[in-house]
Protein backbone atom coordinates (compact mmCIF):
# COMPACT_ATOMS: atom_id res chain seq x y z
CA UNK A 1 0.00 0.00 0.00
CA UNK A 2 0.90 3.39 -0.70
CA UNK A 3 -0.36 6.93 0.10
CA UNK A 4 -1.29 9.99 -1.72
CA UNK A 5 -2.02 13.26 -0.38
CA UNK A 6 -4.21 15.86 -2.16
CA UNK A 7 -4.34 19.48 -0.68
CA UNK A 8 -5.59 22.63 -1.54
CA UNK A 9 -3.90 25.65 -0.20
CA UNK A 10 -4.44 28.05 2.73
CA UNK A 11 -7.69 30.64 2.34
CA UNK A 12 -5.77 33.17 0.00
CA UNK A 13 -7.11 37.22 -0.15
CA UNK A 14 -8.57 36.65 -3.50
CA UNK A 15 -10.73 33.94 -1.66
CA UNK A 16 -11.17 36.05 0.87
CA UNK A 17 -12.53 38.60 -1.53
CA UNK A 18 -14.44 36.48 -3.44
CA UNK A 19 -12.55 36.87 -6.48
CA UNK A 20 -11.57 34.81 -9.36
CA UNK A 21 -8.02 34.73 -9.39
CA UNK A 22 -6.40 31.76 -12.28
CA UNK A 23 -2.57 32.09 -12.33
CA UNK A 24 -2.71 35.39 -10.48
CA UNK A 25 -0.59 35.21 -7.17
CA UNK A 26 -2.69 35.50 -4.60
CA UNK A 27 -0.98 35.97 -0.54
CA UNK A 28 -2.42 33.28 2.39
CA UNK A 29 -4.28 35.74 4.52
CA UNK A 30 -3.59 35.03 8.09
CA UNK A 31 -6.74 32.47 8.49
CA UNK A 32 -5.27 30.81 5.71
CA UNK A 33 -1.80 30.34 7.50
CA UNK A 34 -3.98 29.20 10.25
CA UNK A 35 -5.60 26.60 8.27
CA UNK A 36 -2.36 25.02 6.80
CA UNK A 37 -0.55 25.09 10.63
CA UNK A 38 -4.10 22.98 11.65
CA UNK A 39 -3.71 20.94 8.27
CA UNK A 40 -0.16 19.80 9.33
CA UNK A 41 -1.01 18.88 12.69
CA UNK A 42 -4.05 16.80 11.45
CA UNK A 43 -1.39 15.19 8.84
CA UNK A 44 1.42 14.95 11.36
CA UNK A 45 -1.07 12.52 13.65
CA UNK A 46 -1.33 10.26 10.17
CA UNK A 47 2.92 9.45 10.67
CA UNK A 48 3.16 9.64 6.64
CA UNK A 49 6.63 9.64 5.09
CA UNK A 50 6.81 11.78 2.12
CA UNK A 51 9.11 11.15 -0.34
CA UNK A 52 8.24 14.09 -2.65
CA UNK A 53 5.79 17.16 -2.65
CA UNK A 54 5.02 18.24 -5.71
CA UNK A 55 3.13 21.92 -5.79
CA UNK A 56 2.57 25.24 -8.34
CA UNK A 57 4.39 28.14 -9.15
CA UNK A 58 1.88 30.20 -7.62
CA UNK A 59 2.75 31.59 -3.71
CA UNK A 60 -0.28 30.93 -1.70
CA UNK A 61 0.27 26.96 -2.32
CA UNK A 62 4.66 27.44 -2.22
CA UNK A 63 3.67 29.00 1.50
CA UNK A 64 1.03 26.12 2.07
CA UNK A 65 3.68 23.66 1.40
CA UNK A 66 6.25 24.86 3.46
CA UNK A 67 4.10 25.07 6.29
CA UNK A 68 2.92 21.68 6.08
CA UNK A 69 6.31 20.33 6.31
CA UNK A 70 7.72 21.99 9.10
CA UNK A 71 4.37 21.03 10.71
CA UNK A 72 5.27 17.31 9.89
CA UNK A 73 9.00 17.89 10.60
CA UNK A 74 9.93 17.30 7.00
CA UNK A 75 11.64 19.78 5.64
CA UNK A 76 14.04 17.93 4.08
CA UNK A 77 11.53 16.30 1.76
CA UNK A 78 11.87 17.41 -1.90
CA UNK A 79 9.22 20.24 -2.87
CA UNK A 80 8.74 20.21 -7.08
CA UNK A 81 7.12 23.01 -8.29
CA UNK A 82 5.34 23.46 -11.74
CA UNK A 83 3.19 25.17 -13.84
CA UNK A 84 1.60 22.18 -14.60
CA UNK A 85 -0.07 22.09 -11.36
CA UNK A 86 -1.28 25.79 -11.01
CA UNK A 87 -4.74 26.83 -10.75
CA UNK A 88 -7.35 26.93 -13.54
CA UNK A 89 -6.71 30.05 -15.65
CA UNK A 90 -10.15 32.40 -15.73
CA UNK A 91 -9.16 34.13 -18.34
CA UNK A 92 -11.08 38.07 -18.04
CA UNK A 93 -12.70 36.93 -15.21
CA UNK A 94 -9.69 37.09 -12.95
CA UNK A 95 -10.13 39.33 -10.45
CA UNK A 96 -14.08 40.11 -10.87
CA UNK A 97 -15.74 39.07 -7.68
CA UNK A 98 -18.05 36.34 -7.86
CA UNK A 99 -20.92 37.72 -7.19
CA UNK A 100 -20.77 40.30 -9.36
CA UNK A 101 -20.52 38.61 -12.47
CA UNK A 102 -23.65 36.37 -11.39
CA UNK A 103 -25.33 39.56 -11.70
CA UNK A 104 -23.54 40.73 -14.70
CA UNK A 105 -23.30 37.42 -17.15
CA UNK A 106 -26.33 36.14 -15.35
CA UNK A 107 -26.00 32.81 -12.76
CA UNK A 108 -26.53 30.06 -15.48
CA UNK A 109 -23.55 31.31 -17.50
CA UNK A 110 -21.68 31.77 -14.49
CA UNK A 111 -22.04 28.10 -13.51
CA UNK A 112 -20.96 26.71 -16.47
CA UNK A 113 -18.01 28.89 -16.50
CA UNK A 114 -17.09 27.66 -13.03
CA UNK A 115 -18.47 24.08 -12.44
CA UNK A 116 -18.91 22.71 -16.38
CA UNK A 117 -15.62 20.51 -17.68
CA UNK A 118 -15.99 21.74 -21.00
CA UNK A 119 -16.97 25.79 -21.23
CA UNK A 120 -14.03 28.42 -21.46
CA UNK A 121 -15.12 31.56 -19.44
CA UNK A 122 -14.28 34.78 -21.18
CA UNK A 123 -10.21 35.41 -22.53
CA UNK A 124 -7.88 37.30 -22.34
CA UNK A 125 -6.51 39.53 -25.17
CA UNK A 126 -3.11 38.54 -24.58
CA UNK A 127 -1.16 36.09 -22.25
CA UNK A 128 1.01 37.13 -18.95
CA UNK A 129 3.98 38.53 -19.35
CA UNK A 130 5.56 37.02 -16.13
CA UNK A 131 9.33 36.13 -14.89
CA UNK A 132 8.19 32.71 -14.03
CA UNK A 133 7.05 31.48 -16.97
CA UNK A 134 9.82 32.98 -18.82
CA UNK A 135 12.23 29.93 -19.42
CA UNK A 136 9.25 28.07 -21.09
CA UNK A 137 7.79 28.67 -24.64
CA UNK A 138 4.98 31.43 -24.59
CA UNK A 139 2.12 28.60 -25.75
CA UNK A 140 2.06 26.86 -22.10
CA UNK A 141 0.42 30.83 -21.46
CA UNK A 142 -3.20 30.46 -21.13
CA UNK A 143 -5.47 33.00 -22.39
CA UNK A 144 -8.45 31.11 -20.12
CA UNK A 145 -9.09 27.51 -19.60
CA UNK A 146 -12.01 25.22 -19.10
CA UNK A 147 -10.96 22.37 -16.28
CA UNK A 148 -10.92 20.21 -19.32
CA UNK A 149 -8.08 22.11 -20.57
CA UNK A 150 -6.12 22.13 -16.77
CA UNK A 151 -6.56 18.21 -16.70
CA UNK A 152 -4.70 18.55 -20.08
CA UNK A 153 -1.63 19.96 -18.68
CA UNK A 154 -2.19 18.30 -15.57
CA UNK A 155 -2.75 14.09 -16.51
CA UNK A 156 0.29 14.54 -18.16
CA UNK A 157 2.64 15.53 -15.22
CA UNK A 158 0.63 13.09 -12.83
CA UNK A 159 1.87 10.43 -15.24
CA UNK A 160 5.12 11.50 -15.73
CA UNK A 161 6.26 12.29 -12.60
CA UNK A 162 4.11 11.66 -9.43
CA UNK A 163 2.51 7.93 -10.59
CA UNK A 164 6.18 6.17 -11.15
CA UNK A 165 6.56 6.78 -7.66
CA UNK A 166 3.80 6.08 -6.18
CA UNK A 167 4.28 2.34 -8.20
CA UNK A 168 7.49 2.67 -6.71
CA UNK A 169 5.64 2.71 -3.19
CA UNK A 170 6.89 5.88 -2.52
CA UNK A 171 4.04 8.04 -0.60
CA UNK A 172 3.59 11.81 -1.76
CA UNK A 173 1.85 15.09 -0.75
CA UNK A 174 0.33 17.42 -3.69
CA UNK A 175 -0.31 20.86 -2.47
CA UNK A 176 -2.21 22.51 -5.30
CA UNK A 177 -5.29 24.47 -6.28
CA UNK A 178 -9.38 23.79 -5.96
CA UNK A 179 -9.44 23.01 -9.74
CA UNK A 180 -6.48 21.84 -10.12
CA UNK A 181 -7.28 19.15 -7.64
CA UNK A 182 -10.58 18.62 -9.09
CA UNK A 183 -9.12 17.33 -12.29
CA UNK A 184 -6.49 14.95 -10.53
CA UNK A 185 -9.67 13.61 -8.23
CA UNK A 186 -11.93 12.93 -11.66
CA UNK A 187 -8.69 11.26 -13.33
CA UNK A 188 -7.98 9.07 -9.80
CA UNK A 189 -11.57 8.61 -8.89
CA UNK A 190 -13.28 7.99 -12.53
CA UNK A 191 -15.53 10.63 -12.45
CA UNK A 192 -17.61 11.39 -15.33
CA UNK A 193 -17.74 14.73 -16.99
CA UNK A 194 -20.75 15.80 -15.81
CA UNK A 195 -20.77 14.84 -12.48
CA UNK A 196 -17.27 16.30 -11.51
CA UNK A 197 -19.44 19.49 -11.56
CA UNK A 198 -20.51 18.60 -7.98
CA UNK A 199 -17.17 17.92 -6.52
CA UNK A 200 -15.90 20.36 -4.06
CA UNK A 201 -12.27 20.82 -2.55
CA UNK A 202 -11.98 23.07 0.07
CA UNK A 203 -9.37 24.55 1.73
CA UNK A 204 -6.77 22.96 3.26
CA UNK A 205 -8.54 19.66 4.20
CA UNK A 206 -6.43 16.92 3.60
CA UNK A 207 -7.51 14.46 1.11
CA UNK A 208 -5.58 11.02 2.18
CA UNK A 209 -6.17 8.04 -0.32
CA UNK A 210 -4.64 4.60 0.37
CA UNK A 211 -3.41 2.98 -2.65
CA UNK A 212 -3.15 -0.59 -4.00
CA UNK A 213 0.04 -1.83 -6.49
CA UNK A 214 -2.05 -1.07 -9.31
CA UNK A 215 -3.21 2.47 -7.93
CA UNK A 216 -6.48 1.51 -7.31
CA UNK A 217 -8.15 3.07 -4.42
CA UNK A 218 -8.59 1.21 -0.96
CA UNK A 219 -9.53 3.68 0.82
CA UNK A 220 -9.91 7.66 1.15
CA UNK A 221 -10.40 9.97 3.47
CA UNK A 222 -10.84 13.72 4.45
CA UNK A 223 -8.95 14.89 7.72
CA UNK A 224 -10.63 17.51 9.94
Amino acid sequence: MVRLVLLRHGQSTANLANEYTGWSDSPLTNTGEQQAIKAGELLRQENIIFSELHTSLLSRAIKTSNIILNCINQNDVAINKTWRLNERHYGALRGLNKQWTRKIYGEKEVALWRRSYTTVPPKMSEPDKDRRYAMYPETILPLAESLEDASNRIIPYWLDKIAPKLLHQKNIIIVAHGSTLRALIKYIEGISDVMIDGVEVENAVPIVYDLNDALEIIKKKELR
